[in-house]
């Protein structure tokens, strides 16, 4: 999609299109950026946002936030406040949502700019990679997810995640 056409797709973060902002140069520079590496990188999906790039589009109104943790780790790790939910797997196993597509296509347009959230950026590139080939043009990862990757002791946090960054969340 080119500079223009991205500027023309109303976008808002969970609200009515019809209430989006136009996406500003720093927010079109951000998605280039992301698009360019993903072809260069032959990902299946529009590409990888930091999670700094992450708040600064989605509280400037430009993209959606998707969680798409289990409903446990939003209660019990903490979640990004007005951020969507559709879980991506379930339970202790895991077992991927049959729904997922479903469910996010009863919340978002498919024009709209997705950032899928897990807890370490790598469920979220699943569920990016579902929903590009259900039609969705503008799902991109947010890298690090949450939490982060696992560090040298075996725990997460330390080693980049939203939280990690000093970004929004609460816990229940």
């Amino acid at each position: 999609m080119s500079n223009a056409a991205l500027q023309s797709v109303p976008l808002s973060r969970g609200a009515p299109l019809a209430d989006a902002a136009p996406l500003s140069a720093g927010a079109i520079a951000i998605l280039d950026r992301a698009r360019q590496q993903a072809a260069e990188a032959a990902l299946g999906y529009a590409g990888g946002i930091s999670p700094q790039d992450a708040w600064t589009l989605f509280s400037n109104g430009h993209a959606v936030l998707l969680d798409v943790r289990t409903a446990e780790e939003r209660k019990f790790v903490g979640y990004v406040p007005d951020s969507l939910h559709v879980a991506w797997a379930t339970g202790t196993s895991m077992t991927r949502n049959p729904r997922f597509v479903r469910e996010v296509e009863a919340k978002l347009g498919k024009d709209r700019v997705v950032l899928l959230l897990c807890r370490s950026g790598k469920r979220s590139v699943d569920a990016a990679e579902a929903l590009t080939k259900a039609g969705y043009t503008q799902a991109f990862n947010v890298l690090e997810g949450f939490e982060g990757d696992l560090d040298a002791q075996q725990r997460r946090g330390a080693l980049g995640g939203w939280r990690h960054h000093g970004l929004p969340w609460l816990q229940d």
